[in-house]
C-alpha cells in the first residue's frame, strides 16, 4: 500500500461496463509527511475510488491484485484503488 494525494479526477466515456459508475481519481504518491515523492517527474496514477475521496484528500492506495478485492472493484480491470481517506499519519 502507498500514501497518495488526490490531485484531480479522470473522465473516460468509453470503458468496460465493470467501471461504469466508478469515480477515477488522479493521484500522486507522497511520503509520510504528505510531501510529493522524488523524483518529481514520477507519473501520476489513476485509481478507482472506493472510499468517497475528493481532490486534496490523502488516501491509502492498494495496488495489483489487492486493488480488486473490494466489492466495488471485484471483476473489474483495476490495478490501483483508493481504499481509505487518511486522517493522520504518525511516524
Amino acid at each position: 500500500m502507498r500514501l497518495a494525494r488526490v490531485t484531480g479526477t479522470v473522465t473516460a466515456t468509453i470503458k468496460p461496463d465493470s467501471l461504469r459508475g466508478k469515480t477515477l481519481l488522479l493521484v500522486e504518491t507522497v511520503d509520510s509527511a504528505g510531501k510529493k515523492k522524488e523524483p518529481a517527474r514520477q507519473p501520476a496514477i489513476v485509481a478507482v475510488d472506493t472510499c468517497g475521496a475528493g481532490v486534496g484528500d490523502l488516501v491509502l492506495l492498494a495496488h495489483g491484485s489487492a486493488a480488486r478485492v473490494s466489492a466495488e472493484t471485484s471483476g473489474a480491470p483495476v490495478d490501483c484503488a483508493a481504499i481509505a481517506v487518511v486522517d493522520a499519519v504518525h511516524s
